[in-house]
């Protein structure tokens, strides 16, 4: 899978994308990265990539040239085969499915928002899809980024063992159970002796129970979906 990404600030991602994972799953060839400088298309003497606001108002917008000539020129013909994202508060919110999804997508070109957001004329020549990864604001689209680089990357063949992903939080619509691991007790904390007793059956109800109650706890809202879905299903 390819991933190309379009922002003004490419050094950021030098950190995330060299490391762990996704380091790896590029040295075996899974997945290839790119990282595009807007600015190299930036208007003027100057490269300006953002301006102020036509109707009035605070802050600045990324212009829509430097965005668009940036992709077209990194893309070309393959333009029509790529799948455009933009990173942004105001799109869809980024989840299990939608990750799910997007890896089922050959090559992902990925624009980073800042500022203000972009012209809006980049979504309606460009865009295909629009992704949030939470109900907050951060400085620019580039962390947002990486972590819809790192979450694609980790469901794809040969990057992870696929038994690490069975059990994952909202992979079945429930939070991950608690998990422990050596020493037994530690600072006066046990491990539930249900973990140690071997008994397979018990340790499988006990990590339903465990997920149903820290869903319960943290998203109630999830806990009603997955319920909803268990008695449609019978």
């Amino acid at each position: 899978m390819q991933f190309d990404i379009f922002t003004i600030f490419p050094g950021i991602f030098e950190g995330p994308f060299s490391e762990s994972i996704i380091k790896r799953a590029q040295e075996r060839g899974i997945v290839q990265i790119r990282v595009h400088d807007i600015r190299e298309h930036g208007v003027g003497r100057h490269r300006s990539v953002d301006d102020t606001p036509f109707g009035g108002g605070p802050g600045m917008v990324m212009m829509a040239p430097p965005i668009v000539e940036s992709i077209e020129a990194a893309l070309g013909d393959d333009l029509e085969r790529t799948h455009v994202v933009l990173m942004t508060p105001a799109g869809r919110l980024l989840n299990q499915r939608v990750v799910a999804e997007l890896a089922g997508h050959e090559r992902l070109a990925i624009i980073c928002g800042r500022y203000e957001g972009v012209d809006q004329r980049v979504v309606d020549l460009l865009v295909d899809d629009e992704i949030s990864i939470g109900d907050y604001v951060v400085s620019g689209g580039e962390l947002p980024a990486a972590v819809l680089v790192d979450a694609i990357t980790r469901t794809l063949p040969g990057v992870i063992n696929v038994s690490s992903l069975e059990d994952e939080s909202h992979l079945e619509g429930l939070l991950e159970y608690p998990h422990y691991t050596r020493p037994a007790e530690y600072r006066g904390l046990s491990v539930p002796e249900v973990l140690l007793s071997g008994h397979h059956q018990r340790i499988r109800e006990w990590r339903l129970e465990m997920a149903r109650q820290r869903t319960r706890e943290r998203r109630p809202d999830l806990l009603a979906a997955w319920e909803r879905q268990c008695n449609s299903e019978g």
